[in-house]
């Protein structure tokens, strides 16, 4: 570990953790720590791949904090998963997360490898999709389940994968022929490379699972440990840091902390995999709706800053296409617009809807710093080429000046 003291804290599935682990970062402020700087991985194959994690990003900290600040350090460890580029999903690194899925993994694994062109097996595809991601009624089309899981899951399974496969940019256009009423061409062929599609339709399964896990851990396991915290060391100041998926289990850990407790002094989300609208009071295009986390930036006693690249096209494509198919029964029609704004990632343009909202560049926080609370949007794109482009000096500093801004 790059950086001393050092604490790491695991969670399972359920936001449950081994006993202890409360009073292991209280006993940091016994020690003299002022400021515990907590950072909470993404998708990640192994806990050791999160503790690299951890490592890579606080090695620059040292140094930054100034004089009067004593920093500890601590890693959130939970189960979740990142798939490679290998050609077929590692299912096996899959099982290590979803264990009690192991056979669905694997039939499902074996289909994207054979890429069987028959609309037999997209249909055998879809119901392992829909098995993998606990979606009741077992059936594509279920009627009442469009407002409570992603579209793509119970709808035709070969449009679904079609509607991926043109999102990829790999569907060559076929003829006018070709579409989701069994017109595929000579003895089905054209349905072979709607497989590409079908990977990522696996992608987007595996993230609906992980999606609601991490809310799960960061408001069943993070916030009321952190709760436990602030009642045995009231005077420890928490910097809650999170990537991705991990931005998210530290945002819903806010909606988890007790009646009353303020422990935490900032909020950092990086490239954060969830909705821009999240904190809004009000949502524009349906003003009748808030968001998930509405006004929450309000417990935290320093600003939520929200760091964003435009460089990440995993959350500029991809993030939107998923969210359009969870929350409209008439979305497997079209892609959705790159202007459509409803179905935005906090970590693709930054905190959307909220009134008041600062806005930085990477470049500007070390000469101006941050406002003392509130939202504020950073734009990293300088830096930041990429989704997991995250272990930078630049970002580190953000993170010290979120920290410092709000400070008594």
């Amino acid at each position: 570990m790059s950086v001393e003291p050092y604490r790491e804290i695991t969670f399972d599935k359920d936001g449950d953790g081994p006993a202890g682990q409360s009073a292991a970062l209280a006993a940091l402020a016994r020690q003299g720590v002022t400021d515990l700087v907590l950072l909470a991985h993404g998708w990640n194959s192994s806990p050791s791949g999160a503790t690299r994690l951890c490592s890579d990003f606080f090695a620059p900290f040292p140094g930054l904090f100034g004089p009067g600040v004593e920093a500890g350090y601590a890693g959130v460890i939970w189960p979740s998963m990142m798939f490679t580029d290998e050609p077929v999903p590692d299912y096996r690194a899959l099982v290590t997360v979803l264990p009690e899925k192991e056979s669905v993994l694997g039939r499902l694994a074996e289909l994207l490898a054979l890429a069987p062109p028959h609309e037999a097996a997209f249909a055998e595809f879809g119901a392992l999709l829909r098995e993998l991601a606990d979606v009741p009624g077992g059936a594509a089309g279920a009627t009442g389940l469009a407002g409570s899981v992603p579209e793509f899951l119970v709808a035709d399974p070969v449009a679904v994968c079609a509607l991926f496969t043109e999102a990829l940019g790999d569907d060559p256009g076929g003829d006018p022929g070709d579409g989701p009423d069994g017109e595929f061409g000579e003895f089905g062929e054209g349905l072979k490379r709607y497989w590409k599609g079908a990977r990522e339709a696996l992608r987007q399964a595996t993230y609906y699972v992980m999606k609601r896990r991490a809310g799960r851990v960061g408001e069943s396991g993070l916030g009321p440990l952190l709760g436990e915290v602030a009642r045995t060391a009231p005077g420890l100041r928490v910097h809650l840091v999170g990537h991705s998926m991990g931005a998210r289990l530290v945002a819903y850990a806010l909606r988890g902390l007790p009646e009353g407790a303020r422990p935490v002094a900032s909020v950092t989300l990086l490239q954060g995999a969830f909705s821009h609208y999240a904190f809004t009071a009000r949502l524009p295009h349906d003003p009748r709706r808030s968001g998930a986390l509405r006004d929450l930036q309000r417990r935290v006693r320093g600003p939520v800053v929200a760091c964003y690249s435009r460089h990440d096209t995993a959350l500029g494509v991809m993030y939107p296409l998923a969210s359009r198919l969870a929350g409209d029964s008439a979305s497997l029609t079209a892609l959705p617009g790159t202007g459509d704004p409803r179905w935005g990632a906090i970590g693709h343009d930054g905190v959307q809807g909220v009134p008041g909202t600062a806005a930085r560049t990477v470049a500007d926080v070390p000469r101006e710093g941050v406002p003392g609370s509130g939202c504020v949007n950073v734009d990293t794109a300088e830096v930041v080429r990429s989704h997991s482009d995250i272990c930078r000096p630049e970002l580190a500093r953000v993170v010290v000046s979120a920290a410092r801004a709000g400070r008594p």
